[in-house]
């Protein structure tokens, strides 16, 4: 009988454990766990019993939503929160303590608000979306069905918009809305901003971590992933199918097409529309420096084969000398 998860290094008896990294395949052969979920090529060597796949990783992530699922809320609303009369609460919605919902706000079936949560004016939460706890979803804001909202993620709140005036900043209207699809999760403390003008808009089963945050217009592709810390400036299109790794910053009205890999503590600052993996930052500079040096950068290839090319003639040139005695 299996009754928990556990890594290869610490799993007991009742214990399923996975090995998907092969870093870890030392583990394997001194593992205490009941089971271990593994590649058919890793069977031969498991002292224990074995559910093989050919991902994994993946079987890991059903066992673990199978033992350990998500408890749906009993419903109710709790006595401290403040609904104003106009909003509309599904009866079988969950709403946690000091939680306020604005005029005209739409909360479907089954959906979970925890503590803390705040919902300004006109705001749709969709069917089973679970809003964790200290969620802020600002006017107009929609999320699909099944989202996953995890604590201090700030929606659909105002893009740095600015105009200049001698030197002031002038504040630019947002008047658009954050848009999200179906099963989309964000991570705690990350921030999408409302459109300027038009929807930021994040498409079904796009996965955001920690401390992202998402400028005003962008548009995310379906199933994109996006890791912590990453920085998406405003109306970049981000394709589907993507991953973008911890600590990128992708430059304004920036185009990634589907498919595309960006590796942590890159910096995008310009169209990337094949798929493949993509990577690369450099220190900064002076401006104009920076753009010679670049300029320069992308004949390094080419300088690289003339520099051969010199290279061989000098040799030869040696070589003659030494055989006339020049």
């Amino acid at each position: 009988m299996i009754t928990g998860v556990e890594t290869l290094q610490h799993a007991g008896v009742g214990e399923i454990s996975f090995l998907a990294n092969p870093r870890y395949r030392s583990q394997l052969l001194s593992t205490k766990a009941s089971a271990v979920i593994l590649a058919a090529e890793d069977a031969a060597d498991c002292p224990v019993d074995c559910l093989v796949s050919d991902n994994p990783y993946l079987a890991h992530a059903r066992v673990m939503n199978a033992l350990y699922p998500i408890q749906q809320g009993a419903g109710g609303i709790h006595p401290s929160a403040c609904i104003e009369d106009s909003a509309s609460v599904a009866p079988s919605v969950e709403i946690g303590a000091n939680c306020y919902l604005g005029a005209g706000v739409v909360v479907e079936e089954g959906a979970f608000i925890g503590p803390g949560c705040i919902l300004l004016d006109n705001v749709v939460v969709g069917a089973y979306s679970r809003l964790v706890a200290a969620v802020t979803l600002c006017a107009d804001t929609r999320l699909g069905k099944g989202c996953l909202i995890h604590p201090g993620a700030v929606i659909g709140s105002d893009g740095f918009g600015l105009a200049n005036n001698q030197g002031a900043w002038v504040k630019v209207p947002q008047i658009g809305r954050a848009v999200l699809g179906d099963d989309v999760e964000v991570g705690s403390c990350s921030s999408i901003d409302c459109g300027a003008i038009g929807d930021t808009v994040i498409a079904s089963g796009v996965k955001i971590d920690s401390q992202v945050h998402v400028g005003h217009n962008v548009q995310i592709g379906e199933h994109t992933a996006i890791a912590g810390c990453t920085g998406i400036a405003g109306s970049a299109q981000i394709g589907a199918y993507c991953t973008i790794a911890g600590g990128v910053g992708v430059n304004g009205h920036v185009v990634l097409g589907d498919h595309v890999e960006v590796l942590a503590m890159s910096a995008v600052s310009r169209a990337l529309k094949q798929p493949g993996t993509y990577a690369g930052t450099v220190p900064a500079m002076e401006h104009a420096r920076w753009r010679k040096n670049f300029a320069r950068l992308r004949q390094l290839d080419d300088m690289v084969r003339r520099v051969q090319a010199l290279e061989k003639e000098l040799a030869a040139l040696r070589h003659q000398e030494r055989v006339h005695g020049c």
